[in-house]
């Protein structure tokens, strides 16, 4: 019986999923919010307010268990894709202005996302009976403001043939230095939770920085040298995609028994993947990857839509989502608009800029996702912060394309500063 709805919630899912998401493109939006929004539905946000408590007939908790190790796998897979996509060499020949819009768009949402999680934390300092490590708390918080989704910015660019104009080149490696500092600032923050004193969190960190460094000096070269061999060989692709995937999974398993989450070490493998030679050997192996993810994360939308409970925030907790949505909205778009301005960028530019950076989008409900499984944060602040990235998702868009269309000339002629390329 428990595999039979299982398999019946896999379809409503999917269905409702694809619906959703076709219905957002048809309003110029990413597909990705149609299907946050699909996971809302299905949780006791909308479902569980029909009668007959649907959302716990449909997902009952043996269900949502099943479900959720479904959900990892594509967490998982899509992480792959996150860091493998994440190509840092958009940032060589790109000083001064990078330099100071990603501090700014890191820095100013970081601290003023900490400092209020801080005046709040007598409110989050208990979950599940033990008490959460005020600086945890901050860090987690503070990171979740300051990061930026690369693949959902990345799709907002293309739409609106921003893509390769110097404007989204700056953009897309503002959010690739921001995703890189905010996912280190995870790392710490979870450390912090879950390392048994001072001496627990060094080791810890001390583990997550060898296993890091076995990724990029010894995994990383072994992997060159190893497809360098396998590219005149028949049965290549299969081959290096069995590769890859074991890797990526044992990757994952490698930052889950440190004490960490596995899409930490998914994101890591990914990154440290050769990129160029992956695709000039086997071509088609991230795309073999990325398709099963993309089936499976509507899943994950609904385990975490499951979570969000807006009718049991309250006046106090609608309060306090007021105050995270303006706080992340206002810190992330003053952080790179002001920098971008002092570096000489148009006032249009700049503003451009600003509402690009503030895309958050399904890196976010990853990164609460990771906060919520391992006690960081609890389900109020759960709740306040999904409802943040399904709004500053769902609001980039719409403000890119009044931005850009009105003034796409202005926005793509700022002068260049600290030689910021533009890809032919």
């Amino acid at each position: 019986m428990k595999e039979a709805l299982v398999l019946l919630d896999l379809a409503i899912i999917v269905a409702l999923a694809r619906l959703l998401g076709a219905a957002a493109q048809r309003l110029r939006q990413p597909p990705v919010v149609g299907e946050i929004l699909a996971g809302f539905m299905l949780g006791p946000s909308l479902l569980g307010l029909l009668p007959g408590q649907l959302d716990t007939v449909l997902f009952p908790a043996d269900v949502r268990e099943l479900l959720s190790i479904i959900a990892q796998v594509g967490l998982v897979l899509f992480m792959f894709g996150i860091g493998f996509e994440l190509d840092m060499e958009r940032i060589r020949g790109h000083r001064g202005r990078l330099a100071a819009i990603a501090a700014g768009s890191v820095l100013v949402p970081f601290t003023v996302g900490a400092g209020v999680m801080a005046l709040l934390y007598s409110r989050h300092d208990t979950i599940a009976g033990h008490r959460v490590d005020p600086w945890a708390l901050s860090i987690f918080v503070g990171a979740a403001m300051a990061i930026t989704a690369f693949p959902v910015l990345a799709r907002i660019l293309a739409d609106n043939g921003m893509r390769h104009g110097r404007i989204g080149t700056l953009a897309l490696a503002c959010a690739a230095v921001e995703d890189v500092v905010a996912w280190l600032l995870l790392v710490v923050a979870v450390s912090i939770a879950h390392a048994s004193g001072i001496g627990g969190f060094v080791v810890m960190l001390a583990r997550t920085v060898v296993f890091g460094i076995t990724l990029l000096y010894i995994v990383r070269p072994g992997l060159k040298w190893l497809f360098a061999r396998l590219s005149p060989l028949p049965g290549t692709e299969t081959t290096v995609f069995t590769i890859t995937v074991t890797g990526l999974f044992l990757s994952a398993w490698a930052t889950a028994a440190i004490g960490l989450h596995p899409v930490f070490g998914a994101f890591l493998f990914g990154a440290v993947v050769p990129r160029e030679q992956l695709r000039r050997i086997a071509p088609t192996v991230p795309d073999r990857i990325a398709e099963p993810a993309t089936l499976l994360l509507p899943v994950f939308f609904v385990v975490a839509g499951l979570s969000v409970k807006l009718n049991g925030l309250g006046w106090a907790g609608f309060g306090e989502l007021v105050l995270l949505l303006l706080v992340a909205c206002l810190t992330k778009f003053a952080g790179a608009t002001a920098p971008a301005l002092a570096t000489g960028m148009p006032m249009r530019s700049a503003l451009t800029m600003g509402v690009l950076v503030n895309a958050r989008g399904l890196t976010e409900l990853v990164i609460l996702s990771v906060g919520l499984q391992l006690q960081v944060i609890d389900q109020q602040i759960y709740t306040c912060l999904a409802v943040m990235a399904l709004v500053t998702t769902a609001m980039t868009e719409p403000l890119t394309r009044l931005l850009y269309r009105r003034g796409a000339a202005a926005v793509e002629e700022f002068a260049p500063s600290g030689r910021v390329s533009v890809p032919g």
